[in-house]
């Protein structure tokens, strides 16, 4: 091997090597998953948003975050607060979150679900204060609903979207479940009152218009008497001492005439 073929040899190895060199230093592949944003900051500013995917960048100093954009639960547990009829309670909230705009979520706060789950407490001390603890019990739905639209525009300011508020329970003090469970057992007892009274009332109902029918036409009592013979067991045997309650009057006979007596001549 000659002077110069040596020399080509240790440029073209030096010329790999710094290649090499450059291609690992300033050379960045970033994979963002399914379902997350990336997050790029160049030098600690940010960059740009990543949809999901590899990206190549070129340079230094490159730091990706990733953001969770799927649909997540947010679980503010009860917390004591006061009824408009002054009791108090305690009420768990669900929230069906999701970030929309990753940037402003870690712009705009430190943690948003902390700054979420406060905007949260407050809006459930506002509106249980506004309802009575029948209305809390009853409309559960409408309570949820009107939380939504307390807390929609905290969570807006964060870069969340705020799908769903559910009212998940309602805890009453010892004493006051105890008085409800009464008030219940107390309804469904009087329910069931009202129900026998009501089949009573029929079953009387329908007697009397059988006496009358039977009143108005006795054939049906014996029609009836002869269904219920007719029913009963093959082998039984029944003894009636008078009949004349079930038989219905077959109507008087016309009396005979006397023969004619014939006289003697």
């Amino acid at each position: 091997m000659t002077y110069e073929q040596i020399l080509i040899l240790v440029f073209a190895i030096a010329g790999v090597l710094v290649a090499n060199f450059f291609w690992s230093r300033f050379r960045h592949a970033f994979i963002v998953t399914e379902g997350a944003a990336g997050l790029l900051y160049h030098e600690g500013r940010l960059g740009g948003n990543l949809e999901s995917g590899r990206h190549i960048r070129w340079g230094r100093n490159f730091r990706l975050v990733l953001i969770e954009t799927r649909k997540t639960l947010l679980q503010v547990p009860g917390q004591e607060v006061l009824s408009a009829d002054n009791v108090g309670v305690k009420l768990s909230v669900v929230l069906t979150l999701q970030i929309v705009d990753p940037a402003k979520s870690v712009q705009a706060a430190d943690n948003y679900a902390a700054h979420i789950y406060s905007a949260t407490q407050a809006a459930v001390r506002t509106a249980v204060s506004g309802v009575t603890m029948n209305a809390l019990l009853s409309q559960r739905v409408a309570i949820g609903a009107q939380l939504r639209d307390l807390i929609v525009p905290q969570a807006e300011s964060v870069g969340v979207q705020v799908h769903a508020v559910e009212v998940r329970d309602v805890m009453l003090p010892g004493e006051l479940r105890k008085a409800f469970s009464e008030v219940l057992k107390a309804k469904q007892e009087g329910q069931a009152a009202l129900e026998r009274a009501r089949g009573e009332s029929a079953a009387l109902r329908n007697l009397a218009n059988a006496a009358r029918l039977i009143e108005s036409q006795p054939a049906l009592a014996t029609l009836r008497f002869l269904q219920m013979l007719e029913a009963s067991d093959a082998g039984r045997t029944v003894v009636m001492n008078d009949l004349s309650s079930l038989l219905p009057t077959l109507g008087t006979r016309a009396p005979r005439s006397p023969a004619p007596e014939t006289g003697e001549t």
